[in-house]
C-alpha cells in the first residue's frame, strides 16, 4: 500500500515537472528546433517565399554545391572573410580583452570608471557605431586621415580609402568589431579574476611571486572556462557578422568584406531566392555548432 501511495507521488511530481517545463520546451522548439528544420527542407528546394504561386521544385543537395562552385554567388571567398575575422578576434580580442581584465581585476584607482569606458561601446547601437566608423574612415575629413597627416605618418593631401581599397578593407572593417566588443569580453573576463580566492593570490605573494607569474600559474588557469565562452563566443559572433560589415561596406569592394551573411539577406530578400538563402543558414548552424565543439575538445585536452 505504501510503495503504491510511494509510486502515484513520484508520478504526480513527474507531471508536474512535465508542465512546468512544457511551456519552455514548446518555446524551444517552437523558436529554435522547428526553424532549423524548416531550413533545411527549404534548402532542398529552389523555391521563393515572397511568391505564393511559385511551385517548390526539389533539387535534393544542389544549392549546397552550387554553393560553392558557382562564382556568382562567392561564398568561399565570404567564409575565408568570416574565418579570417575569427582568427583576428581570437588572437588580437581576445589577448587585448584578457589583459585588461587582468590589469582591472588586481584592484586599481578609478576601477568602476574604467569597466564603464570600456563596456559603453557595447551598450551603443551597432548601425549607430557604423556611421560613426564611417566619419572617421573618411578619406577627405575623417580623423584618422587628419591624425596620420597631423603626426606626419601621412604626406599632407595624400588619401586612404580605408573601406574603398580590397586589400585594407576587411582588416579596417574588423577595427570596429574590435573597439565594439573588446569591453564585452573584457567584462566576462573581469568577473572571472574577481572571482579568483584573494588567499591564493597572497599565498602565491608570500612564496615570492611576482604578478605575472600569479596571472600565468593562477589566475588565467582559474578562468579557463569563461575563457572558452568567450572563444566560442568570437568565433561564432565572426561568422555570424552583419550589420556592421552592412554599414560600412556592404560587402565591397569587390566582395573583399563579404560575409556569409551579407550573401545570406541578398540571396533571400534582393534575389528571392528561399531556397539559397536557406542553404546558407543551414551551412552557418553547422558551422558554429563544428567549431563551438572544437573548441570544448580543444579546452579538454588542454585540462
Amino acid at each position: 500500500m505504501k510503495g503504491n501511495i510511494r509510486m502515484n507521488k513520484k508520478v504526480k511530481n513527474g507531471i508536474n515537472i512535465f508542465l512546468f517545463l512544457l511551456p519552455g520546451l514548446a518555446l524551444f522548439i517552437g523558436v529554435l528546433i522547428a526553424p532549423i528544420f524548416m531550413s533545411f527542407r527549404y534548402s532542398l528546394h529552389d523555391m521563393s517565399l515572397l511568391d505564393p504561386l511559385t511551385k517548390e521544385n526539389y533539387i535534393g543537395f544542389n544549392n549546397y554545391v552550387k554553393l560553392f562552385t558557382s562564382g556568382s554567388i562567392h561564398f568561399p571567398k565570404a567564409l575565408l572573410n568570416s574565418l579570417l575575422l575569427a582568427a583576428l578576434s581570437v588572437f588580437i580580442q581576445l589577448p587585448l580583452s584578457l589583459g585588461l581584465a587582468l590589469l582591472l581585476g588586481k584592484g586599481m584607482k578609478g576601477e568602476r570608471g574604467f569597466l564603464s569606458v570600456y563596456f559603453m561601446p557595447v551598450l551603443i547601437s551597432t548601425i549607430i557605431i557604423g556611421q560613426l566608423w564611417l566619419k572617421i574612415y573618411n578619406p577627405d575629413y575623417g580623423l584618422l586621415t587628419r591624425a596620420l597627416w597631423a603626426l606626419h605618418i601621412l604626406p599632407k593631401g595624400q588619401l586612404i580609402q580605408w573601406l574603398g581599397d580590397k586589400k585594407i578593407a576587411l582588416a579596417s572593417a574588423f577595427v570596429p568589431i574590435l573597439w565594439q566588443y573588446v569591453g564585452y569580453h573584457m567584462l566576462l573576463m573581469y568577473a572571472g579574476v574577481k572571482g579568483v580566492s584573494p588567499d591564493l593570490r597572497e599565498a602565491a605573494m608570500l612564496d615570492g611571486a611576482t604578478d605575472g607569474q600569479i596571472n600565468r600559474y593562477i589566475v588565467i588557469p582559474s578562468i579557463k572556462p569563461i575563457i572558452k565562452v568567450s572563444v566560442i563566443f568570437a568565433v561564432t559572433g565572426s561568422l555570424k557578422s552583419y550589420d556592421l560589415i552592412k554599414v560600412l561596406t556592404d560587402g565591397g569592394p569587390n566582395h573583399a568584406t563579404e560575409v556569409p551573411t551579407t550573401i545570406m539577406i541578398n540571396q533571400l530578400i534582393l534575389r528571392n531566392k528561399a531556397g539559397m538563402g536557406s542553404t546558407i543558414a543551414v551551412m552557418l548552424i553547422v558551422l558554429c555548432f563544428f567549431f563551438a565543439l572544437v573548441i570544448n575538445k580543444v579546452f579538454k585536452k588542454e585540462d
